[in-house]
């Protein structure tokens, strides 16, 4: 028996006293009837996002002007603290210029994400800094010196 049903700003439902147990029952384990908390796929799709604005080499604030959220939801939606619905998921794309399909990339029923180690951090900051240099010479010869260095320490493991 439910007195009042409640639409929050987030999307769930919330129901307040005198709620019938299938109300209950509406929530994944461990969730409250108020809140939905992000699963491993949500913390994926964070993951993915924070990615990709890196790759362009957007700063949260601006990914979340493009959006039209606060620093703190475009923040939240990153680290995989809040859902985002399919129609915000779709802004995010357009403006990260992937398929909606990309922030599910990689994303395995077992698998639990992880967060970036720094290699993986210093790998997306050289892809967003090569991909910023407007002189294909320079490009080139970075990328030259890059086949270079890993030949020699290719090189140097052999021996």
């Amino acid at each position: 028996m439910v007195s009042d049903v409640i639409a929050q700003p987030n999307g769930s439902v919330s129901a307040r006293r005198g709620a019938s147990p299938e109300i209950d029952d509406l929530a994944e384990p461990g969730e409250g009837r108020s809140t939905a908390r992000a699963s491993a796929a949500d913390r994926h799709v964070g993951t993915r996002i924070r990615e990709r604005r890196i790759m362009l080499g957007l700063s949260q604030q601006q990914l979340a002007q493009m959006i039209g959220v606060t620093y703190q939801q475009a923040h939240k939606y990153e680290r995989g603290l809040n859902r985002i619905s399919a129609g915000r998921l779709y802004e995010i794309a357009q403006v990260l210029n992937v398929p909606i399909s990309w922030f599910f990339e990689g994303l395995s029923a077992m698998a639990t994400p992880s967060e970036m180690n720094p290699r993986q951090r210093m790998c997306l900051e050289l892809a967003r800094n090569f991909a910023a240099i407007d002189n294909e010479k320079h490009q080139e010869a970075l990328s030259q010196m890059a086949r270079a260095l890993a030949a020699q320490s290719a090189a140097g493991q052999r021996e």
